[in-house]
Formats: structure tokens, C-alpha cells, sequence
């Protein structure tokens, strides 16, 4: 008897922690409008934002070297990652775009930023990005199964390891 009653306040209390788990809140992007002036990350200056190249100028500069180290570069975001902010896109000059990460994932952005024009600072390089790479970022952009499932192939593409961001108009 005794150890039955044993058996049932042990199964009692197991079963109490494991349905007590906390909720735990998704992280989500910083709040914010994306104001003219904002920035994420380290400010970056007005003198370097009116020095800051094209999108088409950094793509001629990585044909004749593979990674630039320090760099300041304007173009228009067209993508935000909706999960955390973590990661941003920036249009080329083709209409497509190239992949901005923070950099020591020091930083977030709001979905507001999306649209807006910015000049990031940081590094850049061409890399090519594996298929699981690919993948992970598909599913933070929310895209269907059927689009993640169809990634077969590594890509390669422009990366720019942002070290700040900062909202020109």
C-alpha cells in the first residue's frame, strides 16, 4: 500500500513538471517605424552614408575581388526576416538581391524597414551558400514547403556581414 501511494504522489509530481512548462514567447523583430535617421547596430556617420556606394558599383568591385572588408553601400531593402529582423535583403541592380547579415548577430531590425532605403556598413564577399543554408533562410521568410523543398543547388551570391544600418530615405 505504502509503496503504491508512493508510486501515485511520484507519478503526480512528474506529471505536474511536465505539463508546467513556461510559455515561452517567439522573439520577434524590434518595434519601430524605420524613420529617416534611425539606425540599428553602430551609427554610422553623415559623412560616411554620403561616401556610400551603389549596389551596382559594389557588384562591379566583386568581380575583381572576391571580399571587401570595409565598405559602405546604399540600396533599398526588399526583405526583412519576419521572425527576428536578423537578416535583411537589398535590391541589385538586375532587380534581384543580396543577402545582409548582422553582424555577431549584435543587432535586429523592424519589418518596417522593408522598402526603405539604407546604407549599410560593414564587409562583403562573394560566397556560395549551401543548400541547408538556403533552406533555413526560405523557412524564416515563411515560404512554402513546396519552395523550400524545391532548393537543389547551392548559390552563389553576394554576403554582407553588416556591422551597422542606417535609414537615408
Amino acid at each position: 500500500m505504502k509503496k503504491r501511494f508512493c508510486s501515485m504522489i511520484l507519478f503526480m509530481c512528474f506529471s505536474a513538471l511536465s505539463f508546467a512548462q513556461e510559455a515561452v514567447e517567439k522573439p520577434a523583430p524590434p518595434a519601430g517605424n524605420a524613420l529617416v535617421g534611425d539606425y540599428y547596430g553602430n551609427d554610422i556617420s553623415n559623412v560616411v552614408a554620403s561616401k556610400a556606394i551603389s549596389v551596382g558599383v559594389l557588384e562591379k568591385e566583386l568581380k575583381a575581388a572576391n571580399k571587401i572588408d570595409e565598405v559602405a553601400v546604399r540600396g533599398e531593402v526588399t526583405d526583412v526576416c519576419p521572425k527576428k529582423g536578423c537578416w535583411v535583403s537589398v535590391k541589385t541592380e538586375d532587380g534581384a538581391s543580396f543577402f545582409v547579415k548582422m553582424k555577431d548577430y549584435a543587432f535586429f531590425v523592424p519589418t518596417a524597414l522593408k522598402g526603405k532605403n539604407v546604407v549599410l556598413e560593414g564587409s562583403v564577399e562573394r560566397k556560395i551558400t549551401s543548400v541547408e543554408e538556403l533552406k533555413h533562410y526560405a523557412k524564416d521568410a515563411k515560404k512554402t514547403k513546396a519552395e523550400i523543398d524545391a532548393i537543389k543547388v547551392p548559390k552563389e551570391e553576394i554576403r554582407f556581414l553588416a556591422s551597422g544600418i542606417k535609414v537615408v530615405d
